[in-house]
């Protein structure tokens, strides 16, 4: 069996700029990119979310923002002018950038 220690052998042969730019495109490569949503997935997440917000019913909401996904759970205070929600907590997100609605 070949003794090898991987990239250990040869991170001393290669500048610090080197290794900043290879740990920077494995960070570019994990980088996600928004889903295309049809117009009936959007017209579900609106229902969902006035649903919620008259009814006083808490949701989970997953979005897509920083290349990455997240979610946030809570009552929603308000949705000001269809541009963004606004939790009771004070988490503001996008309209734009919700992918998914979940009510509880």
């Amino acid at each position: 069996m070949v003794n090898d220690r991987g990239d250990i052998k040869w991170t001393s042969l290669m500048l610090p700029e080197h290794v900043q730019m290879i740990k920077d495109m494995w960070a570019e490569d994990e980088k996600k990119e928004m889903p295309i949503l049809d117009e009936q997935q959007i017209e579900e997440n609106m229902m969902k979310l006035q649903l919620a917000i008259h009814n006083n019913l808490s949701l989970e909401i997953k979005y897509f923002k920083d290349h990455d996904f997240h979610t946030v759970k809570g009552k929603l205070k308000s949705i000001v002018a269809g541009d963004c929600i606004i939790f009771t907590d004070g988490v503001k997100v996008n309209l734009n950038d919700v992918i998914e609605v979940f009510i509880d």
